[in-house]
């Protein structure tokens, strides 16, 4: 494909999103298809070419309606949740804008706070994130936040404590869970230390210290892989050891898709490797 045609590809992605864009091409919560359309021809590219990224079971995402995306955190920069929205503006037909819950140290840099706020994503707090499933939309959550991208290279397969609010936030909006496990970050950035002190005084929580100094990503090879929805009913008001049961059921879910997605990597390999 050559590059006029992938660009043209990628506008024409933007141009179906059924999202309700006015005259100038801005949506009720200040989404710019112009802003989107510049966001997927850089991440479009990274995702294709510099990643590779393998993408499964993408047709277990509500091609329309509200819905979780919950997966694992991998790596010690955004380069999850940026392949995530990524994979279903490209996987999906037809495509969906997912729009993730960041964090409040990314609206504290002004050009990173415009963009985040004009490709749809917003600081996660919970009555922003119940606004957009009940508008309907495809809501992307960490629920390891930070520490789950504080992992080190060693710990990368690893799950941290989940919070337990998305839980209540399905509950409350009746919007299915899908799970997903994100592969490869944690060897795309193979983090041996994390200077918090350091990341304090840049207005971050903390920055990852590669073997090669600086947190760049490597291109190796990523995969994400999407599960069959998790359906809980109730109305977000149990009791905490219930929605604890529910958390478990998730995290459980999770685990099981990285531990699938290694073998399925690892037969790979082995495949490859046995080819005259």
């Amino acid at each position: 494909m050559t590059p006029v045609a992938l660009t043209d590809s990628l506008e024409a992605r933007v141009d179906r999103l059924e999202l309700p864009f006015n005259e100038y091409g801005v949506d009720p919560y200040g989404i710019s298809k112009s802003h989107v359309k510049h966001a997927l021809r850089v991440f479009g590219a990274i995702y294709r070419y510099y990643f590779r990224v393998r993408c499964y079971g993408v047709e277990h995402i509500p091609p329309r309606g509200r819905g979780m995306l919950v997966g694992n955190h991998s790596g010690g920069v955004a380069v999850d949740g940026a392949m995530v929205l990524t994979s279903t503006m490209l996987e999906m037909d037809p495509p969906r804008l997912a729009q993730g819950m960041v964090e409040r140290f990314l609206h504290n840099f002004p050009v990173s706070s415009l963009w985040a706020s004009r490709t749809g994503q917003f600081i996660g707090l919970p009555e922003h994130a119940k606004r957009l499933l009940e508008d309907d939309r495809l809501l992307m959550i960490f629920p390891e936040g930070a520490r789950g991208t504080a992992k080190l290279y060693n710990e990368r397969y690893s799950l941290v404590d989940f919070g337990t609010g998305f839980v209540r936030l399905a509950l409350q909006t009746r919007s299915p869970i899908i799970p997903f496990a994100f592969l490869g970050g944690g060897s795309a950035v193979p983090t041996v230390f994390n200077a918090y002190t350091l990341g304090k005084l840049l207005g971050v929580p903390y920055v990852p210290l590669t073997p090669y100094l600086l947190p760049l990503p490597l291109p190796v090879q990523l995969e994400i892989h999407y599960g069959e929805p998790l359906v809980f009913h109730g109305t977000g008001d149990e009791e905490d050891h219930v929605i604890e049961g529910y958390v478990e059921k998730v995290k459980q879910r999770i685990a099981g898709l990285i531990e699938r997605g290694r073998a399925q990597r690892h037969s790979r390999r082995i495949g490859r490797n046995l080819l005259p």
